[in-house]
């Protein structure tokens, strides 16, 4: 192998609305990742405000935004891409984002193209969060992501339930999946066997990050984790708590750790 791929998911517990305590989460995680040298560092879907419904109008963020400027410095200081999640307007359209934010100091987008709802089995006291739909929309924006000689595609969440979605990222030459998800309990074992799969079919890693901590009213399943490219469990995270799952492949194969 010519150049080492490293990468890693962040698993965070997200706190509802508060964007300056969700940076603050994220630049602590960031930190650990790269003291392993990792190069990219993936967070969960809407990871810079939870999964809050309620508040993605208010709390939305500009592809330019301010707010961004402490993950873009952390991305040059760390030289590592960062891919963090928030909802995201672009003109007077809505959507659920994926930032990537490269060492450079450039900001590219990732817009969820499938758009989800929880059903009933998912309420928490009684109460089901809006479907997806009713407050975004579906994008399609779909950048590669490129890093150490490597190739990656993005995915947030329900996209990774359409089997074309990784398949197209591998023909488009991606050996990388990077998935942003909010995985509840009861989806956990679906999720975790389309990672596998898709990693076997398509020849690529696959790294999930997901919440370590409820959002938005509902319990999340934690389990962030990276398979290798033949389907293999290289490291998962707690089902609950924040850390990040780190995964290094060399030319003498896999190494990883778990960062709590």
């Amino acid at each position: 192998m010519t150049h080492a791929r490293p990468i890693a998911a962040a698993q965070t517990i997200p706190v509802g609305g508060d964007v300056q305590a969700n940076l603050d989460q994220h630049l602590r995680l960031i930190a650990a990742a790269a003291r392993e040298g990792a190069a990219v560092v993936l967070f969960p879907e809407l990871s810079l405000t939870g999964y809050e419904m309620d508040l993605a109008r208010e709390l939305a963020f500009a592809p330019d935004d301010a707010r961004l400027d402490p993950l873009v410095e952390a991305a040059a200081s760390n030289a590592m891409i960062v891919i963090a999640g928030a909802p995201i307007r672009c003109g007077p359209r809505l959507h659920i984002g994926a930032v990537i934010i490269r060492p450079e100091g450039s900001v590219d987008l990732y817009t969820k193209h499938r758009l989800g709802a929880f059903g009933p089995e998912a309420a928490c006291d009684g109460i089901v969060p809006p479907a997806e739909a009713t407050v975004f929309e579906p994008g399609g924006r779909d950048p590669l992501v490129y890093f150490n000689g490597h190739v990656g595609a993005v995915a947030v969440c329900a996209d990774t339930g359409r089997p074309f979605h990784p398949l197209r990222a591998a023909a488009r030459g991606a050996r990388t999946y990077f998935a942003s998800m909010f995985v509840i309990p009861s989806e956990l074992a679906r999720d975790e066997r389309n990672m596998r799969t898709y990693a076997r079919e398509h020849g690529m890693a696959v790294v999930m990050a997901n919440f370590g901590g409820p959002t938005g009213g509902l319990a999340a399943a934690g389990r962030s984790g990276i398979w290798s490219d033949r389907g293999e469990p290289l490291v998962q995270l707690d089902a609950s708590g924040a850390g990040v799952a780190v995964a290094i492949e060399e030319d003498g194969g896999w190494r990883s750790m778990a960062i709590l």
